[in-house]
């Protein structure tokens, strides 16, 4: 009686470590999310095709604004930008009151490079829009989160704070 609990210890015992033993550490999972968000964004850097969506604007003399309720983005193709970001700061020159107000822009840039430094992307474009042109300076770290300046002729410089995600499949 005494050698069949204690066989039955035993193998509970074995079973319980093995069990165990293959589950993943909360470490792990994380090392691992963080993996295939760094794959992720690589491949979509270098294919240079995501969405900057802002969570904060930085505007030049103002304070930080929420834009979690905004619509906003700007996307960048191969070929092309289309910037919606919404402006807060000075306008200068021939930038009239009224207007929407915001940095809404597309076009084919003149330079597009892409470097990848030790710690995250720099992405740099310049656009010539219909009355401004502009320079737009984003910086992504290997895990999607970024940040965006776009200066421009006729207004002060503002950031961005935001992340990166894959564009939109068109159905």
């Amino acid at each position: 009686m005494n050698s069949k609990i204690s066989t039955l210890m035993v193998l509970f015992l074995i079973i319980g470590t093995t069990l165990f033993a293959q589950e993943k550490s909360k470490k792990q999972l994380r090392a691992e999310r963080a993996i295939k968000k760094q794959q992720q964004t690589e491949a979509m850097i270098n294919a240079k095709e995501f969405v900057f969506i802002g969570r904060t604007a930085i505007p030049t003399g103002f304070k930080t604004m929420d834009l979690t309720t905004n619509t906003n983005y700007v996307k960048f193709h191969p070929d092309s930008i289309e910037s919606y970001m919404p402006f807060f700061g000075k306008a200068y020159g021939s930038i009239g009151y009224g207007g929407d107000g915001g940095l809404k822009f597309g076009g084919t840039p003149e330079d597009y490079t892409v470097t990848k430094g030790t710690k995250n992307y720099q992405v740099n474009a310049s656009i010539k829009g219909t009355n401004d042109y502009y320079k737009i300076s984003l910086s992504v770290s290997f895990e999607g989160s970024a940040s965006l300046s776009i200066t421009s002729n006729n207004r002060s410089p503002i950031s961005y704070n935001g992340e990166i995600s894959a564009p939109e499949k068109k159905k």
